[in-house]
């Protein structure tokens, strides 16, 4: 069993390597499997072929966003309209937790952001912003609730859940240091709050 473990753990640091590289469609199993010191047959029996060899790099990245970000939700969703508010300041512990979940493997969100093209994960990005459209969605119906004269700017609504997740891609893309992007996240956030806040509802016509 340890034996095992050891094996699957040398194919999973080298795939990171040859996704990284070369991307998903690109990238060789038989590459992989012999930087390991394996056959392709150990790829087989542990992950069962390349889109399983590939979520074993990016799955845990991927259910630590997803948590942060499901529980960000959950916290904001459940506040009863009277009691909402929607300050910059709400915003900083997830602001600090989603940068914690990015950062803590970037080479393997940088694979799947970047080299996902063709594997199951192509379109993680899309599922990433249609969650954070149904949570802004659900943030205007609780202002609508105090706000009876109001509309909600669905083109807004759309346009500004794609900013809100392109800031973070924006920001691991290119900004190596995880102490300083969870600094200059702050002032993105706060940006994107008063755009939310001006934007999203709009007056009945």
């Amino acid at each position: 069993m340890e034996h095992d473990n050891e094996s699957r753990e040398k194919l999973i640091v080298s795939a990171k390597k040859e996704f990284l590289e070369k991307g998903f469609e690109k990238a060789s199993l038989r590459s992989i499997s012999s930087a390991a010191g394996l056959t392709t047959g150990a790829v087989y029996f542990f992950f069962r072929d390349k889109n399983g060899l590939f979520g074993a790099v990016v799955d845990e990245p991927v259910q630590k966003i997803m948590s942060v970000i499901k529980e960000h939700f959950a916290a904001d969703t459940e506040v009863s309209p009277e009691d909402f508010t929607h300050s910059s300041g709400d915003h900083d512990d997830f602001a600090d937790a989603l940068i914690s979940a990015l950062y803590s493997d970037r080479d393997a969100v940088l694979i799947l952001l970047e080299k996902a093209s063709g594997s199951v994960y192509e379109n993680i990005v899309d599922k990433f912003i249609g969650m954070m459209e149904q949570y802004n969605a659900k943030l205007a119906e609780n202002y609508l609730v105090m706000f009876p004269d109001k509309r909600v700017d669905e083109y807004m609504l759309h346009w500004l859940s794609h900013v809100q997740i392109n800031a973070f891609v924006h920001l691991i893309t290119h900004e190596e240091n995880p102490e300083k992007a969870a600094r200059e996240i702050k002032s993105v956030i706060d940006m994107l709050v008063e755009s939310w806040i001006a934007h999203i509802l709009t007056e009945k016509e």
